[in-house]
């Protein structure tokens, strides 16, 4: 039985100028006064559904039981389905859209332990017109879970196996080297790759660097430990407070400085490439030379 929960933690893309996060706020407050809501962030890039699951994946584990309301939704108005999602046998439910915004997080706190279309429309606010789900669908099914209400009472229950999946991307082994991805760029410029420290080692010659190729530049980053230790001017690798590898710039953005952004790729090259094409930038500048 679901004696509610305390928490409502909310992630959106909406942003903060409009008046949108306020009303889905006040909605939740007037079904559940007693709920706390966490702002986990409201920055998300507008429509990168993407975007908006990854954050909720790194942000999951350190969350508050309860209840998870995320809204990236493109699709709102259209046939997508809205959903709460069961995790931990109750000890947490995500609401919003399932359009794979869900699911990295799920998976990241053990997946499904049942899930629901929310199609009991006497659970929803009169709505003007169908636009603004996050006020009149999600925001009072996460109000009333809060409340206690049970999942069997907004809607059908539905198969996990049949939410929509994200893929994340993951690096691959190619033959000029380790071939990565930028999932994500903090407000310092920092790079997050889909690299697990692991993977890196073999790459890393005897000085701690590591040979990267960014579209048709090529630069050395130093292994690091904490951000002090990158040299002044210099680029970092560094394990990120979510375990994986970032790409940095002492005090600077690292992003701007390459021209990176989300899904930018990044190849990581083994010390045969380094040596090839070093040695054909020597052969080409002897040519013009002579």
């Amino acid at each position: 039985m679901n004696c509610g929960y305390e928490t409502i933690s909310f992630l959106s893309d909406y942003g903060t100028d409009d008046e949108f996060v306020g009303v889905v706020h006040s909605v939740l407050r007037s079904i559940a006064p007693q709920a706390t809501i966490v702002d986990i962030t409201h920055g998300i890039p507008p429509y990168d559904v993407r975007a908006g699951g990854l954050a909720l994946a790194r942000s999951a584990q350190y969350l508050c039981p309860g209840v998870v309301l995320a809204v990236v939704d493109p699709g709102v108005a259209t046939d997508r389905r809205s959903v709460a999602v069961e995790v931990g046998n109750g000890e947490s439910v995500f609401v919003g859209p399932d359009n794979g915004l869900l699911a990295p997080a799920v998976a990241m706190v053990g997946g499904a332990s049942r899930a629901f279309s929310l199609t009991r429309t006497d659970r929803h606010l009169k709505s003007p017109g169908p636009t603004f789900a996050g006020r009149d669908v999600f925001a009072p099914a996460a109000a009333y879970l809060a409340n206690g209400l049970n999942l069997t009472d907004l809607g059908e229950e539905i198969d996990p196996s049949s939410l929509i999946p994200t893929v994340v991307p993951i690096s691959v082994e190619e033959p000029d080297g380790l071939n990565a991805e930028v999932l994500w760029i903090d407000h310092y410029g920092n790079a997050q790759l889909n690299v697990d420290p692991v993977e890196l080692h073999p790459l890393v010659a005897n000085d701690n660097s590591v040979q990267i190729r960014i579209g048709e530049k090529l630069c050395s980053a130093q292994l690091v430990t904490t951000f002090d230790e990158v040299p002044n001017g210099k680029f970092g690798l560094i394990v990120d407070s979510y375990g994986l590898i970032a790409l940095v710039l002492a005090r600077a953005s690292a992003a701007d400085d390459l021209g990176l952004s989300c899904g930018s790729p990044v190849v990581f090259l083994k010390s045969d490439t380094r040596l090839s094409v070093a040695t054909k930038v020597d052969l080409a500048r002897q040519s013009k030379e002579g």
